[in-house]
Protein backbone atom coordinates (compact mmCIF):
# COMPACT_ATOMS: atom_id res chain seq x y z
CA UNK A 1 0.00 0.00 0.00
CA UNK A 2 1.56 3.15 -1.13
CA UNK A 3 0.96 6.41 1.37
CA UNK A 4 -1.32 9.13 -0.07
CA UNK A 5 0.86 12.27 0.84
CA UNK A 6 0.43 15.72 0.31
CA UNK A 7 1.30 17.28 -2.57
CA UNK A 8 4.18 18.17 -1.18
CA UNK A 9 4.85 15.10 1.68
CA UNK A 10 3.25 18.18 4.31
CA UNK A 11 4.01 16.45 8.02
CA UNK A 12 0.85 16.53 9.94
CA UNK A 13 2.39 15.70 13.14
CA UNK A 14 5.68 16.38 14.43
CA UNK A 15 6.84 14.33 17.44
CA UNK A 16 10.69 15.01 18.57
CA UNK A 17 12.63 13.83 21.33
CA UNK A 18 9.38 13.66 23.88
CA UNK A 19 9.56 11.89 27.16
CA UNK A 20 7.27 11.01 29.62
CA UNK A 21 8.32 10.17 33.25
CA UNK A 22 5.80 9.13 36.31
CA UNK A 23 7.98 9.21 39.26
CA UNK A 24 11.05 6.69 38.73
CA UNK A 25 9.24 5.22 35.80
CA UNK A 26 9.89 5.82 31.94
CA UNK A 27 6.89 5.80 29.96
CA UNK A 28 8.45 7.63 26.91
CA UNK A 29 11.88 7.85 26.05
CA UNK A 30 13.04 10.41 23.20
CA UNK A 31 9.87 9.87 21.00
CA UNK A 32 10.40 10.67 17.59
CA UNK A 33 8.15 10.58 14.24
CA UNK A 34 6.29 12.01 11.64
CA UNK A 35 2.84 11.15 10.04
CA UNK A 36 2.69 12.79 6.62
CA UNK A 37 -0.68 14.07 5.37
CA UNK A 38 -3.15 11.53 4.26
CA UNK A 39 -0.97 8.40 5.56
CA UNK A 40 -2.48 6.08 7.72
CA UNK A 41 -0.13 5.05 10.19
CA UNK A 42 0.20 2.05 13.07
CA UNK A 43 1.38 2.39 15.99
CA UNK A 44 2.31 -1.00 17.86
CA UNK A 45 3.68 -2.63 20.78
CA UNK A 46 3.24 -4.77 23.47
CA UNK A 47 1.20 -3.66 26.65
CA UNK A 48 2.57 -1.19 28.30
CA UNK A 49 4.79 0.05 25.53
CA UNK A 50 3.60 3.36 26.08
CA UNK A 51 1.13 3.59 23.26
CA UNK A 52 -1.71 5.21 25.24
CA UNK A 53 0.48 7.30 26.87
CA UNK A 54 2.05 8.62 23.76
CA UNK A 55 -1.78 9.58 22.30
CA UNK A 56 -2.60 11.44 25.79
CA UNK A 57 0.38 13.72 25.12
CA UNK A 58 -0.61 13.93 21.55
CA UNK A 59 -4.00 15.37 22.63
CA UNK A 60 -3.16 17.35 25.50
CA UNK A 61 -4.43 15.04 28.39
CA UNK A 62 -0.64 14.66 29.66
CA UNK A 63 2.26 17.13 28.96
CA UNK A 64 5.48 15.34 28.36
CA UNK A 65 8.97 16.00 30.78
CA UNK A 66 10.60 16.92 27.43
CA UNK A 67 10.65 17.10 23.73
CA UNK A 68 7.83 18.86 21.63
CA UNK A 69 4.91 17.44 19.73
CA UNK A 70 3.64 20.12 16.67
CA UNK A 71 0.31 19.28 14.73
CA UNK A 72 0.60 21.25 11.19
CA UNK A 73 3.52 23.50 12.89
CA UNK A 74 1.49 24.52 15.43
CA UNK A 75 3.52 23.68 18.97
CA UNK A 76 0.92 21.61 20.81
CA UNK A 77 2.67 21.94 24.17
CA UNK A 78 0.81 23.57 27.08
CA UNK A 79 -2.64 23.47 25.17
CA UNK A 80 -5.65 22.02 26.09
CA UNK A 81 -7.51 18.99 24.89
CA UNK A 82 -10.14 20.91 23.57
CA UNK A 83 -7.99 24.07 21.86
CA UNK A 84 -6.25 20.71 20.05
CA UNK A 85 -9.32 19.42 18.92
CA UNK A 86 -10.03 22.85 17.21
CA UNK A 87 -7.17 22.05 15.40
CA UNK A 88 -8.18 19.23 13.72
CA UNK A 89 -6.64 16.88 16.25
CA UNK A 90 -8.96 14.65 17.43
CA UNK A 91 -9.36 10.84 19.27
CA UNK A 92 -11.13 8.20 20.08
CA UNK A 93 -10.71 6.38 23.53
CA UNK A 94 -10.53 2.52 24.08
CA UNK A 95 -13.58 2.66 26.31
CA UNK A 96 -16.60 3.34 24.16
CA UNK A 97 -17.98 6.70 25.52
CA UNK A 98 -21.17 7.55 24.23
CA UNK A 99 -24.30 9.62 25.29
CA UNK A 100 -25.85 5.83 26.83
CA UNK A 101 -29.33 7.99 27.40
CA UNK A 102 -29.96 9.40 24.50
CA UNK A 103 -30.50 8.48 21.03
CA UNK A 104 -27.97 7.43 18.15
CA UNK A 105 -29.04 10.61 16.21
CA UNK A 106 -28.73 12.80 19.02
CA UNK A 107 -25.40 11.49 20.24
CA UNK A 108 -24.03 12.82 16.66
CA UNK A 109 -25.81 16.19 16.94
CA UNK A 110 -24.03 16.61 20.79
CA UNK A 111 -20.76 16.10 19.20
CA UNK A 112 -21.61 18.50 16.44
CA UNK A 113 -21.99 21.41 18.64
CA UNK A 114 -18.77 22.87 17.91
CA UNK A 115 -19.45 23.12 14.16
CA UNK A 116 -22.33 25.33 15.35
CA UNK A 117 -22.83 28.86 14.53
CA UNK A 118 -25.99 29.39 16.54
CA UNK A 119 -26.04 32.67 19.22
CA UNK A 120 -28.39 32.60 22.07
CA UNK A 121 -30.53 35.19 21.18
CA UNK A 122 -31.14 33.11 17.87
CA UNK A 123 -32.02 30.26 19.52
CA UNK A 124 -34.57 31.81 21.99
CA UNK A 125 -36.30 33.72 19.44
CA UNK A 126 -36.51 31.15 16.76
CA UNK A 127 -34.79 33.28 13.75
CA UNK A 128 -34.70 32.01 10.84
CA UNK A 129 -30.82 31.61 10.54
CA UNK A 130 -31.31 29.58 13.51
CA UNK A 131 -34.00 27.07 11.93
CA UNK A 132 -31.04 26.39 8.60
CA UNK A 133 -28.11 26.00 11.20
CA UNK A 134 -30.36 23.57 13.06
CA UNK A 135 -30.73 21.51 10.01
CA UNK A 136 -27.58 22.19 8.54
CA UNK A 137 -26.11 20.06 11.64
CA UNK A 138 -29.21 17.37 11.32
CA UNK A 139 -28.30 16.66 7.89
CA UNK A 140 -24.76 16.51 8.76
CA UNK A 141 -25.77 14.25 11.50
CA UNK A 142 -27.56 11.84 9.44
CA UNK A 143 -24.27 11.98 6.38
CA UNK A 144 -21.99 11.06 9.34
CA UNK A 145 -24.48 8.16 10.63
CA UNK A 146 -24.33 7.06 6.76
CA UNK A 147 -20.83 7.01 6.43
CA UNK A 148 -20.17 4.71 9.91
CA UNK A 149 -22.98 2.46 8.60
CA UNK A 150 -25.80 3.84 11.84
CA UNK A 151 -28.17 4.86 9.93
CA UNK A 152 -30.50 2.45 10.56
CA UNK A 153 -30.18 3.30 14.25
CA UNK A 154 -30.75 6.87 14.47
CA UNK A 155 -33.41 6.75 16.79
CA UNK A 156 -32.55 3.91 18.59
CA UNK A 157 -31.48 4.26 22.25
CA UNK A 158 -26.96 4.34 22.44
CA UNK A 159 -27.49 2.50 25.45
CA UNK A 160 -28.94 -0.52 23.59
CA UNK A 161 -26.62 -0.87 20.72
CA UNK A 162 -24.42 -4.18 20.78
CA UNK A 163 -20.86 -3.23 21.37
CA UNK A 164 -19.94 -3.31 17.70
CA UNK A 165 -22.37 -0.84 17.61
CA UNK A 166 -21.30 1.62 20.16
CA UNK A 167 -17.41 1.91 19.04
CA UNK A 168 -18.77 2.69 15.67
CA UNK A 169 -20.78 5.24 17.51
CA UNK A 170 -17.80 6.73 19.41
CA UNK A 171 -16.06 6.98 15.89
CA UNK A 172 -19.30 8.87 14.56
CA UNK A 173 -18.72 10.85 17.94
CA UNK A 174 -14.63 11.90 16.68
CA UNK A 175 -16.06 12.54 13.46
CA UNK A 176 -18.84 14.95 14.17
CA UNK A 177 -15.74 17.04 15.34
CA UNK A 178 -14.95 17.57 12.13
CA UNK A 179 -11.11 16.20 12.24
CA UNK A 180 -7.98 16.56 9.57
CA UNK A 181 -6.16 14.16 11.48
CA UNK A 182 -7.97 11.21 13.44
CA UNK A 183 -6.17 8.87 16.20
CA UNK A 184 -8.30 5.88 16.82
CA UNK A 185 -6.90 4.29 20.01
CA UNK A 186 -7.56 -0.06 19.54
CA UNK A 187 -10.98 0.92 17.57
CA UNK A 188 -11.43 -3.22 16.66
CA UNK A 189 -11.38 -4.15 20.43
CA UNK A 190 -13.31 -6.83 21.40
CA UNK A 191 -14.99 -7.04 18.13
CA UNK A 192 -15.63 -10.38 16.13
CA UNK A 193 -14.29 -10.57 12.47
CA UNK A 194 -17.25 -9.10 10.56
CA UNK A 195 -17.56 -5.70 12.82
CA UNK A 196 -13.56 -5.48 12.28
CA UNK A 197 -13.75 -5.98 9.01
CA UNK A 198 -16.42 -2.91 8.48
CA UNK A 199 -14.11 -1.06 11.08
CA UNK A 200 -11.47 -1.46 8.29
CA UNK A 201 -13.66 -0.51 6.18
CA UNK A 202 -14.43 2.69 7.61
CA UNK A 203 -11.16 4.11 8.29
CA UNK A 204 -9.95 3.67 4.46
CA UNK A 205 -13.16 5.58 3.36
CA UNK A 206 -12.47 7.82 6.62
CA UNK A 207 -8.85 8.29 4.99
CA UNK A 208 -10.04 8.61 1.46
CA UNK A 209 -12.22 11.82 2.66
CA UNK A 210 -9.00 13.41 3.30
CA UNK A 211 -8.69 12.49 7.18
CA UNK A 212 -4.77 11.56 8.00
CA UNK A 213 -5.39 8.85 10.61
CA UNK A 214 -3.02 7.16 13.97
CA UNK A 215 -4.08 4.14 14.93
CA UNK A 216 -3.49 1.83 17.92
CA UNK A 217 -4.15 -1.57 17.57
CA UNK A 218 -3.26 -5.01 18.74
CA UNK A 219 -5.32 -7.31 15.98
CA UNK A 220 -1.89 -7.29 13.68
CA UNK A 221 -3.90 -8.23 10.42
CA UNK A 222 -6.20 -5.12 10.80
CA UNK A 223 -2.95 -3.24 11.12
CA UNK A 224 -1.28 -4.78 8.44
CA UNK A 225 -3.97 -4.30 5.95
CA UNK A 226 -5.35 -0.69 6.44
CA UNK A 227 -1.31 0.61 7.52
CA UNK A 228 0.82 2.74 4.95
CA UNK A 229 3.85 2.76 7.70
CA UNK A 230 4.16 1.47 11.46
CA UNK A 231 5.51 2.60 14.42
CA UNK A 232 6.86 0.15 16.80
CA UNK A 233 7.25 0.61 20.31
CA UNK A 234 8.71 -1.59 23.21
CA UNK A 235 9.33 -0.19 26.95
CA UNK A 236 8.56 3.55 25.73
CA UNK A 237 11.20 3.63 22.86
CA UNK A 238 10.74 3.57 18.91
CA UNK A 239 12.11 -0.21 17.92
CA UNK A 240 11.24 -0.85 14.37
CA UNK A 241 9.74 1.89 11.97
CA UNK A 242 8.30 0.90 7.83
CA UNK A 243 5.89 -0.55 5.94
CA UNK A 244 3.96 -3.64 6.84
CA UNK A 245 6.39 -5.81 4.89
CA UNK A 246 9.55 -4.27 6.64
CA UNK A 247 7.88 -4.81 10.54
CA UNK A 248 6.89 -8.30 9.79
CA UNK A 249 10.57 -9.09 8.88
CA UNK A 250 12.15 -7.26 11.35
CA UNK A 251 13.95 -9.30 13.75
CA UNK A 252 13.68 -7.01 17.10
CA UNK A 253 9.97 -6.36 16.55
CA UNK A 254 9.37 -10.38 16.35
CA UNK A 255 10.76 -11.32 19.67
CA UNK A 256 9.23 -7.81 21.31
CA UNK A 257 6.01 -8.58 19.61
CA UNK A 258 4.85 -10.06 16.91
CA UNK A 259 6.23 -13.55 18.28
CA UNK A 260 4.25 -13.05 21.32
CA UNK A 261 1.08 -12.32 19.04
CA UNK A 262 1.55 -15.49 17.16
CA UNK A 263 1.90 -17.65 20.43
CA UNK A 264 -1.37 -16.15 21.49
CA UNK A 265 -3.02 -16.86 18.44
Amino acid sequence: MTPTLGAAGDVVLSVAHVAVRFGGLVALSDLNFKVFDGEIVGLIGPNGAGKTTAFNVFTGFLQPAAGEVRYRNTLLNGLKPHDIAALGLVRTFQRTSIFACNTVFENVLIGLHRRGRSRLWDTLLALPREKVAEAELANAAREILRVVGLEGRAQDTAGTLPYGEQRLLGMALALAAKPSMLLLDEPVSGMNASESAKVMRLVQTIRASGVTILLVEHDMPMVMQVSDRIVVLNYGRIIAEGSPAVIQKDPDVIRAYLGEGKKRA
